[in-house]
């Protein structure tokens, strides 16, 4: 029998899956609608200090952007969604009837501005029952938090509060990494690798930011890539676990996170764009993926990738393979020449196309013929 129970920050979870602070966590009923699809644990919708972002969300404040680069497409998610509307007193209310109504652990998500304020909603969060706090920074919001300024609120909380501090560090830093280990060093007792990114998107018609005007979070499954590199290389360093956030688009994007070392993946962008419901299928995909692989419990290959990445030295630079095209399945459409900087596809009577000596092996062909005519073999 498959066994997902994960340990983060010292908290027990049912799964690795938490939903991440955003819209759908806002309310007790969000949140009992996200434990009944199966999540493991739930962050709140942020609290925030600053009372401008409570007032409410702009009209629209979502907008899924479709992009083309050549052959290849992507989509992101831009949002400009604000805080939660609650001041921390109905915050932290709201924080205790859903630690009444929910099984689950239930994460607070704290953005403060002052010292007195970190200290004062922490507190209530600790009294109101919250299994930890998070501490952040909106990706889009006027108070944007560097590494150095979480370890400070790191420091003051870990003197304050009881409960487990975890911070959410922003993408955007110089080197995350070394952030991660001053935040262990100065008490954190998780982390969240990442807050989404912040980006701003501009209408050509108008000549103005799309939307509300101004700069937004994004994320889409582009950004997974950025999350494994840093938890690949993060996660084994440290004694405190790491939750991977971002670009998670099912079952085997957590596997891909647990592999890299992480403790616990959460998502947010996948559930606002498919329901609730998703979290199911996640769930199905994880552990089919595991039954495949004889695997019982999550510690049998989490950070197993992690050991398995090779440094600048150890990376083969041989030339093993080589591209070769199928005469039977080549169109003669030419793509595979337009894109060769090597020149090492030539065009044979008939229209058909072929590799010769000057094929390096860097692999791309492969991937922008649309015949799929082309494969890689050993290079003689």
């Amino acid at each position: 029998m498959l066994d997902l129970s994960t340990s983060f920050a010292g908290v027990r979870l049912r799964n690795p899956i938490v939903v991440a602070a955003a819209g759908i966590t806002g309310t007790i009923d969000r949140l009992k609608r996200a434990e009944d699809a199966g999540a493991g644990a739930v962050s709140m919708k942020s609290l925030f200090e600053n009372p401008i972002p409570r007032v409410g969300d702009p009209t629209p404040h979502m907008l899924v952007i479709r992009r083309r680069l050549g052959s290849l497409s992507s989509e992101t998610l831009y949002s400009y969604e604000q805080c939660s509307a609650f001041d921390e007193e109905r915050y932290a209310e709201e924080l205790h009837r859903a630690k009444q109504a929910l099984s689950i652990p239930v994460f607070a998500n704290v953005d403060c501005q002052t010292p007195e304020a970190w200290v004062r909603y922490c507190r209530l969060m600790e009294e109101a029952g919250a299994d930890g706090v998070e501490v952040k920074s909106c990706p889009h919001g006027e108070h944007l938090l560097t590494g150095t300024e979480l370890q400070e609120v790191v420091r003051l909380l870990k003197g304050t509060v009881n409960i487990p501090v975890i911070p959410k560090l922003p993408p955007q830093l110089t080197s995350p990494y070394q952030t991660a280990r001053e935040l262990e060093r100065v008490g954190a007792d998780a982390l969240v690798l990442f807050n989404r990114f912040t980006g701003l998107d501009i209408d050509v018609h108008t000549e103005s930011p799309v939307m509300h005007g101004g700069v937004a979070g994004h994320g889409g499954p582009w950004s997974l890539h950025y999350v494994l590199r840093w938890v690949v290389q993060t996660a084994p360093a440290l004694s405190i676990p790491v939750c991977a956030s971002g670009g998670v688009g099912g079952g085997e994007d957590v596997i891909k996170c647990l592999l890299a070392g992480a403790s616990a993946v959460q998502i947010a962008t996948l559930v606002i764009l498919e329901g609730y419901g998703v979290i199911g299928r996640v769930l199905k995909e994880a552990s089919e993926w595991m039954e495949a692989r004889g695997y019982h419990r999550l510690e049998q290959f989490r950070g197993r990738a992690a050991a398995r990445v090779l440094n600048l030295a150890e990376i083969c630079r041989e030339r093993r393979l080589v591209a070769s095209i199928s005469a039977e399945r080549c169109s003669g459409c030419g793509r595979c020449g337009e894109i060769c900087i090597y020149r090492a596809v030539t065009e044979e009577a008939g229209g058909r196309f072929r590799v010769g000596e000057g094929c390096v092996g860097c692999g791309l062909c492969v991937h922008v013929c649309p015949e799929t005519a082309i494969g890689m073999v050993p290079a003689r």
